[in-house]
């Protein structure tokens, strides 16, 4: 049974800040350097919702654990990140996601949505009908893990008898929920904006080598005993085109690119007819789907995005930008 808390009173006369973190896979630990600026700046958001990887860092925020989720985040090595891949090839999808869930528990308590001190809500999206769910109440871990479930990477959650997949695929940058929750100013952040075809506009290769062979041994490894040399190939595939090694686009970096084109497209045509009011859009074309190891990266390019238009932000919370 969950506990309803009595949440703080909002200061009378002051907009009511809703922070909306977008979808975007390993780039959304640049939600972590945008929520760190905003609060050095003054700015703490009232209500935070997320779609995908953006529901996994708001719930750390709004459960009080950012800065213990930060520093498991900062230590992650691209072993690490293997290792919390419960691979699978049966279900809906390579990985099962539990692992991953099960280690982020230590840094995020599992309490009731409704029990935070601060609102929350996370979007999914079901799969039988393509709605978008809107998740208010009950588990956050399990909340946090459907909003995350990007197809054919992470199995589908199923909730209440439904079948639950990521949030992405309907509201990237859930600017809507957060009005639907009482904000009067929301601040969005878009972790897709330069991405789009970010393969075929440069032929640069990666300052240095993110996966080294006995890395992707490893990975590899732990599929040999049970598939044919034909998906092992495939595997070997993902890994490079998924991690940004690959010069050439594979599948699995064609339909990365594909996902990537969808959500963008999404996110465009509803902020045109719903746009927030502050955009935060951090340069992140250069960080690979899955390079959740590279995380200090991603937060830097978050919190200068927060840095480059501080001034319009304070502008449009009636406050006095420093120096003026």
């Amino acid at each position: 049974m969950s506990t309803v808390v009595d949440r703080k009173e909002h200061p009378v006369g002051s907009p009511k800040i809703g922070l909306a973190l977008g979808s975007g896979a390993a780039r959304g630990w640049a939600h972590i350097g945008v929520i760190q600026s905003l609060r050095e700046a003054g700015i703490e958001p009232d209500i935070v919702c997320g779609a995908s990887i953006g529901s996994l860092v708001g719930g750390a925020y709004a459960c009080g654990r950012l800065e213990e989720f930060e520093a498991w985040v900062r230590r992650l090595t691209w072993r690490d990140v293997i290792r919390y891949m419960d691979l699978q090839l049966r279900g809906g999808g390579f990985i099962e996601g539990e692992r991953i869930i099960a280690f982020a528990r230590r840094y995020m308590s599992d309490v009731e949505i409704e029990s935070l001190e601060k609102p929350f809500a996370a979007v999914a999206t079901e799969l039988a009908t393509g709605q978008e769910v809107w998740l208010r109440e009950g588990s956050l871990l399990e909340g946090v893990r459907a909003s995350c479930a990007l197809p054919g990477l992470f199995a589908p959650v199923k909730r209440e008898g439904t079948w639950l997949a990521d949030g992405g695929l309907v509201n990237p940058v859930p600017i809507s929920l957060c009005r639907a929750m009482g904000a009067d100013v929301v601040i969005a952040v878009n972790l897709n904006g330069d991405i789009v075809g970010k393969h075929f506009r440069s032929q640069n290769p990666q300052p240095y080598p993110v996966v080294t062979a006995e890395e992707a041994d490893d990975f590899l490894g732990r599929l040999s005993a049970s598939i044919s040399n034909g998906v092992r190939a495939k595997a070997e595939e993902m890994v490079s085109s998924l991690m940004g090694t690959n010069k050439a686009p594979g599948v699995f970096e064609v339909l990365s690119s594909a996902l990537n084109i969808m959500q963008d497209r999404i996110t465009r045509s509803r902020m045109a007819g719903d746009p927030p009011d502050i955009l935060l859009a951090p340069h992140l074309a250069h960080l690979g789907l899955l390079e959740f190891h590279r995380a200090e990266v991603a937060i830097d390019a978050g919190a200068q995005a927060v840095k480059q238009v501080l001034p319009n932000i304070l502008t449009t919370l009636g406050r006095e930008p420093p120096g003026s």
